[in-house]
């Protein structure tokens, strides 16, 4: 073996390092963009965490709002809605879990792990604040009293959720969640 065939190894072994190095930077340029789209985007970063103002709010009303690209529903219940709410038998309904982002370690279905306090509240648990989608296919629920449990309800699919947001009746397979979501003071709410 001539000193030129020692060369000539070291040079091939060198192309073969180059090649396979220029095409890994190559797919990974390929990828990133891919990988990145997936990222919220900017706008979506910036609404992670609203404030909503609830002063102007009236019992036996509701307020929607958008958050994370969903609907909100926050709504004052009255007396008879709490009281409604407070006298279902926890073991006829379909979910029996609280699904309350606010409760570290979850809870069941009852009213009282549903609803949001304000600092300084007239009436424990008029404020109920859940994300305002349907669990069974996403479709928007109607408020106000709709459906037989005097709650929500789904037109697209029939499901009936009552005045506390849990499912009573239909497809639905879960309760209305509850966001991540505090009062700042008596009359603004932060979601996220």
């Amino acid at each position: 073996m001539s000193h030129a065939d020692d060369h000539e190894g070291t040079r091939r072994d060198f192309l073969y390092y180059a090649t396979a190095g220029a095409g890994a930077v190559t797919a990974g340029a390929a990828v990133w963009p891919l990988v990145n789209q997936m990222n919220p985007s900017a706008d979506v970063k910036a609404l992670s965490s609203i404030r909503v103002d609830v002063g102007d709010i009236e019992p036996g009303t509701q307020l929607t709002v958008k958050w994370l690209g969903k609907p909100v529903f926050i709504r004052r219940r009255t007396a008879e809605e709490i009281a409604e709410a407070n006298d279902v038998d926890l073991a006829t309904l379909i979910d029996n879990d609280a699904r309350n982002a606010n409760l570290p370690n979850g809870g069941d279905g009852a009213d009282a792990n549903r609803f949001l306090v304000p600092p300084e509240s007239e009436l424990e648990g008029e404020w109920l604040v859940m994300m305002g989608v349907c669990t069974h296919l996403g479709c928007v629920p109607l408020g106000d009293g709709a459906g037989e449990y005097h709650g929500w309800f789904c037109p697209c699919h029939g499901s009936h959720y009552d005045t506390s947001g849990r499912i009573r009746k239909g497809p639905a397979p879960e309760n209305l969640p509850v966001p991540p979501a505090a009062f700042e003071d008596a009359s603004t709410i932060k979601l996220g």
